[in-house]
Formats: structure tokens, sequence, C-alpha cells
């Protein structure tokens, strides 16, 4: 598993942001995942985000891709 460790300093660290907010911005930094923004998902603190819930500093973010069972 990759990680990214993403650190927001001064004004950034307290800019209010979104869990869709973030996902475009991720999106916007890495192309390559821009055909999966659709199925993409984030959770926020080990819980899934909706796109209008709110990620602070020190949040701890997972993207998630889609997934199937079985």
């Amino acid at each position: 598993m990759k990680h990214v460790r993403m650190l927001a300093f001064a004004g950034a660290r307290d800019a209010p942001c979104t869990a869709a907010e973030l996902l475009d911005v991720v999106c916007a930094r890495w192309p390559a995942l821009l055909p999966h923004r659709r199925s993409l998902r984030l959770a926020v603190n080990g819980s899934w985000a909706s796109d209008g819930d709110p990620v602070d500093g020190g949040d701890e973010v997972a993207l998630i891709p889609p997934v199937a069972g079985g």
C-alpha cells in the first residue's frame, strides 16, 4: 500500500473543506484518478464520508476505490 501524507499550514490549515472538495483537489493533483472520480469514496477518521461532510486538520482521510464482493 502506498501512503501519501498531506500537510496543511497557515491559512490552508484553517480553510474549511468538505469531503467532495478534497476529493476534487486530489483528482486534480493526480489526473489518473479523474476517470474514477464518480466511484471513489472517502473515509474520514475511519467512517464513510458524505460529500458535504467536513474534513478538518488532523483528520485521517482514506481514498477508497470501488470494490466487488461475492
